[in-house]
């Protein structure tokens, strides 16, 4: 099966790792948009346009099912481009929706970007109220390889003083599980990881032999180190602007 997943940068990488350990022989076209990421700080109108580019994308390179592996653009456009390219699209919200159902889960707080703290969206899908923090800062520092800093660490222990008492915290950026070692130093709190609730959440046919291809629409040292300590398996790094 071709399946198509994309994000801002490096966040969605996170995604693709869970389908490939659970649904490894299919082929995986990543796209990476880091010429303009955070997507975090983007308005509604630019994420839609780059959206809009990166599915025809996958669609000019047959993908039979398209993942949104950043929780910015699940929870401002899914509901609005779900149906709208003839395409099976998954987010990643509803699948971490499901699984807080599914789980009983309460006392729920959520780390996120400005523009999915601004959207209201987990507490729509889980209804029920959360506790959510915008966290502005996490995005840059893990693409700019500064994720073992002491800028970092400061970070992830305001963020997570702000949220206060959490029995259980969505990681509501697909970024986000770069820092759980770190997040899990400063809270004893269940750290909800999207792209395992998405692979929970769907049942993929894995066909013999496995591809990946990872497309970014720009490249530095940095990212190739960063992809570098995500990625598990075997793939190969394109560069492509849309």
């Amino acid at each position: 099966m071709r399946i198509g997943v994309f994000d801002s940068g490096i966040g969605g990488l996170t995604v693709l790792k869970e389908l490939i350990n659970k649904y490894p022989n299919n082929h995986y076209i990543y796209y990476g948009d880091t010429l303009h990421l955070p997507y975090g700080v983007k308005t509604k109108d630019e994420l839609r346009g780059y959206t809009d580019k990166i599915i025809h994308f996958f669609i000019e390179q047959k993908v039979e099912l398209i993942i949104i592996a950043c929780g910015t653009v699940s929870s401002n456009l899914y509901d609005e481009i779900k149906d709208k390219y003839g395409i099976f699209i998954i987010d990643v919200l509803n699948p971490t929706a499901a699984y807080i159902k599914k789980n009983n889960l309460t006392n729920i707080g959520v780390l996120a970007t400005p523009m999915t703290i601004k959207s209201k969206a987990f507490s729509k899908k889980i209804d029920m109220p959360v506790k959510a923090i915008s966290c502005p800062l996490f995005v840059p520092l893990i693409e700019n390889g500064n994720v073992h800093s002491k800028e970092c660490e400061e970070a992830v222990k305001t963020y997570l003083n702000n949220l206060g008492q959490c029995d259980n915290i969505i990681l509501g950026c697909t970024h986000y599980p770069v820092l759980k070692e770190i997040i899990l130093k400063h809270t004893e709190a269940n750290l909800i990881d999207m792209g395992k609730c998405v692979c929970d959440y769907i049942d993929i046919k894995s066909e013999e032999g496995k591809e990946v291809s990872l497309y970014f629409s720009l490249l530095s040292k940095t990212l190739v180190k960063n992809v570098s300590m995500i990625m598990e398996d075997d793939y190969e790094i394109i560069l492509k602007e849309l």
